[in-house]
């Protein structure tokens, strides 16, 4: 009976070794990796920043655009990852004009910049953009993780131009040592990191990243690539198979290690006003001179959130509803992680259709008993604001 169980566990093991193997061969032979591939043009550009519009895939669109606003520490494309799981898609199929702002790379001189430059400047910019271009006083704004708590700033600042606000796994409320990175921020050294780097590396804070979960996230993920490859290569079938989830893997890949470096004064702010000190959710953090109030946010409200989610937990979501003044206003969660959301089988299933059934009735022109027919013509954008790049 040893001896079988001793020649059962060889098997395995010769089995396990094979898939490993296939799964190498794949990974040396895989080049196209692309990503962000649903089509768009460039609209607008400023510094590093650039205004992507996406080419709708209906013929009649919802009248109010959505603007996306992503996180500076990660790419956008993780939103329009690969065909199968593009929540970008998803939403054009849905009939929504959709736009997102890539953030690029900053470097140089724009250590500089503040969290005033991106919300006052860039977001402001591309939402006059959007405004001039589609007629209307207001747009609806996504924004989605640091972008979501950029996206509640704007909001709070300039209600007038908002017409709905939706935020997907985004933190307001930083008092919360429910995940690892909260707890570390709170004793981060920033101003000797700030004042060493001026441009913060973003391999740095992806190190950092990675370590909230080091084990799923470095090694368990890897494993199970490994175990879902298929040793039978004689069939055609089962190669495209094997293929595909390899590919798949790798723009995963892609981008967690994309990760652009940071402005450095808005990297300092950001941690010593929100993760230190907590100010957003107490109307007290100031950008521009500006005290920044939430209770100015009036305009339909929706809060998307991750069950799991280790980067941002839900207690740092939950409490923007009681925040603001908004009387419509609704609370979603979903039984999956921070990067699930984006990308895994409920994104597409679940997370996706929820946002547009919500966002259809609120993207008219009349809704919410209002008319957003401008009734002052729109401002172009401030290209000189930021005179300092």
């Amino acid at each position: 009976m040893m001896q079988g169980r001793a020649m059962g566990e060889l098997s395995l093991i010769k089995k396990d070794y094979a898939k490993f193997l296939k799964g190498f061969e794949i990974f040396l032979k895989t080049s196209d990796i692309s990503v962000g591939t649903t089509p768009h043009t460039v609209v607008y550009t400023e510094d590093k920043m650039k205004l992507l519009h996406y080419i709708p895939t209906v013929k009649k669109t919802h009248p109010v655009p959505v603007l996306i606003v992503y996180a500076l520490v990660n790419r956008y494309y993780i939103l329009d990852l690969q065909p199968d799981k593009s929540i970008i898609k998803k939403l054009l199929n849905e009939g929504f004009d959709v736009y997102i702002i890539d953030w690029g790379y900053p470097a140089g001189i724009d250590r500089y910049l503040t969290i005033g430059d991106y919300v006052n400047g860039y977001i402001n910019n591309a939402v006059e953009y959007i405004r001039k271009k589609s007629g209307l006083d207001k747009i609806t704004l996504l924004g989605v993780c640091q972008g979501g708590t950029f996206s509640v700033m704007y909001s709070a600042l300039h209600p007038e131009k908002i017409k709905n606000l939706v935020t997907l796994v985004s933190p307001v409320n930083f008092d919360t040592d429910k995940g690892l990175l909260h707890v570390w921020a709170k004793s981060l050294n920033i101003d000797k990191i700030v004042d060493y780097y001026g441009i913060v590396p973003g391999d740095f804070l992806n190190s950092g990243f990675l370590l909230t979960d080091p084990f799923r996230l470095m090694i368990d993920k890897y494993v199970g690539m490994f175990d879902r490859i298929e040793c039978d290569t004689e069939d055609e079938a089962c190669i495209l198979r094997n293929q595909d989830i390899v590919t798949n893997f790798l723009r995963m890949e892609k981008w967690i290690f994309d990760s652009p470096d940071q402005a450095g004064e808005t990297f300092r702010q950001f941690i010593k006003d929100c993760y230190q000190k907590n100010l957003l959710i107490k109307n007290r953090m100031v950008i521009d001179g500006k005290k920044i109030n939430l209770k100015k946010i009036t305009m339909p409200l929706l809060n998307v959130m991750a069950e799991f989610d280790h980067l941002v937990p839900n207690e740092a979501s939950i409490p923007l509803a009681d925040a603001v003044s908004s009387t419509d206003k609704d609370t979603l969660v979903f039984p999956t992680g921070h990067i699930g959301i984006f990308v895994g089988s409920k994104s597409q299933k679940e997370v996706c259709p929820r946002i547009s059934e919500w966002l259809r009735p609120r993207s008219d022109l009349d809704g919410a008993g209002e008319t957003d027919k401008p009734k002052n013509k729109p401002k172009k954008p401030d290209e000189g604001r930021r005179g300092c790049k």
